[in-house]
């Protein structure tokens, strides 16, 4: 327990530095021109910053907000990383996961659980501290050794497709080394620490049903109407 506690304190303290909140603010300026496209009822944020708020999107009015935290899930609801989120399929027309599977304990299975709970149709944004560049070796220094997860946007967006996932973009975003100022106008570049990644849930295909005529027999006493013949279909 105490060592949980020192994690929790540890990447709540590299998350709510300056450097990381920077690099925060270029990604949603990154994610913004497509997010605001966004249609639906319901949105979820599952973030390890702390205090980070939903983006304001005049197409989407309702949001669910968590805070991952070492072996916590907190928030509007709270739940355990290690277990599947209490939400029923299909629930969100959005979700953003911002940087939470850097700090999840088992990635997969939560990118499997918030795949479960994306609409068809839906999209689902990533954003991550990337593992080849120059954040990587500042990040690790301050996670002081602490177990956590950088994977590439490659290996996401091979999960995705696995799970039938379009990709629709993906972009490395934010300053080439750690910085002390936050410039959200500076949010794109080629060899920056984060990244973006956007992808579309597919909906689902409905099949056609092939219709079939059988012969009907008329009922006694009555009588068909003026140009009708004694079929139907089924």
């Amino acid at each position: 327990r105490r060592a949980v506690r020192r994690m929790s304190k540890r990447d709540h303290d590299i998350y709510a530095s300056a450097p990381m909140r920077g690099l925060l603010a270029e990604e949603m300026a990154a994610l913004m021109p497509m997010l605001q496209r966004c249609a639906g009822t319901r949105g979820l944020l599952v973030s390890a910053a702390p205090d980070d708020v939903p983006p304001a999107l005049p197409l989407l009015g309702h949001w669910t907000r968590l805070r991952l935290s070492g072996e916590r899930l907190g928030g509007d609801v709270r739940a355990s990383p290690r277990e599947p989120m209490p939400f029923i399929d299909d629930a969100f027309d959005l979700v953003l996961l911002r940087h939470a599977l850097e700090m999840a304990p088992l990635p997969p299975a939560l990118l499997g659980d918030i795949i479960r709970c994306l609409a068809p149709g839906g999209v689902l944004a990533l954003t991550g501290v990337h593992p080849f560049g120059g954040w990587s070796p500042w990040w690790h220094w301050r996670m002081h050794g602490i177990e956590a997860h950088l994977n590439t946007p490659l290996q996401l967006g091979g999960w995705l497709r696995r799970a039938d996932l379009l990709v629709e973009r993906v972009q490395r975003v934010g300053r080439l080394w750690p910085s002390l100022q936050v410039d959200a106008h500076a949010n794109v570049h080629p060899l920056g620490g984060g990244y973006v990644l956007v992808a579309r849930k597919r909906r689902s295909m409905s099949q056609p049903i092939r219709l079939r005529q059988h012969s009907v027999p008329a009922r006694a006493g009555t009588s068909l109407a003026s140009g009708a013949r004694r079929s139907s279909a089924a």
